[in-house]
Order: structure tokens, then sequence, then C-alpha cells
């Protein structure tokens, strides 16, 4: 079983950045891809970011390319969302997840372990 934990969000303005962390023990981290997805009120939880296991390859959803970056720390067992420029429509709780099956990212179904989410809150 692998535990995943979520913390680093918050309320910001529009234009501000967060860095939301995943803390994750009790699996061999290094084995899986992982990514974050975020469900805002009344919507299907949506596809952010997903990193393969050397964090050599990432992925993006369109809707944050060029302002969100993923990265992880497989030494500290860690996987990290970086945002900037960020716009109320960002508003929503954050997850992220291990992914262990299937080749698309962007397919929660293909995640096993997710975490309890942290509630990211973008408003002036």
């Amino acid at each position: 079983q692998m535990q995943l934990v979520e913390s680093g969000g918050g309320l910001v303005q529009p234009g501000g950045s967060l860095r939301l962390s995943c803390a994750t023990s009790g699996r061999l981290f290094s084995f899986y891809p992982m990514g974050w997805f975020r469900q805002a009120p009344v919507k299907e939880r949506e596809f952010v970011a997903g990193i393969n296991q050397s964090g050599g390859s990432t992925y993006y959803a369109d809707s944050v390319k060029g302002r969100f970056t993923i990265s992880r720390d497989n030494a500290k067992n860690t996987v990290y969302l970086r945002m900037n420029s960020l716009k109320p429509d960002d508003t929503a709780v954050y997850y992220c997840a291990a992914k262990v099956s299937g080749s698309r990212y962007y397919d929660p179904l293909n995640y096993n372990y997710w975490g309890q989410g942290t509630q990211v809150t973008v408003s002036s």
C-alpha cells in the first residue's frame, strides 16, 4: 500500500504562485510514474500534469502548459507541482496520484493510489 499526502495549497491572488508537494511512503516511489489532477466544484476530476519514473519526461494539460511545472525528488519520495500565473479557473482541490497501469497519463483510471487532496483557491 502506498500513502500520499499533499500539502502547499491555500489562498492566492490571481497572478500569484504556489508550490504543491506530495510526500509518499509505503512503497517504492521511484517505480511509479506520478500525476497531479484537480477537481473543481460540480466538475469532473481532470488531469493537470504527469511525470515518468526518472523525471525525464513530463506531460501537461493544455490549460496549464507554460504555467505549471511538475518535478520529483526520488531521494525524498516526493513529487511537486509549481504553479505560476495562477488564474481563478485554477481553483480546485488538487490531488497527486501514483500511476500503476496504462500509457495514458491523463486517464485517472490508470492511477491506483491517491492522496486526500489540497485546496487551491485563486481569488482577489
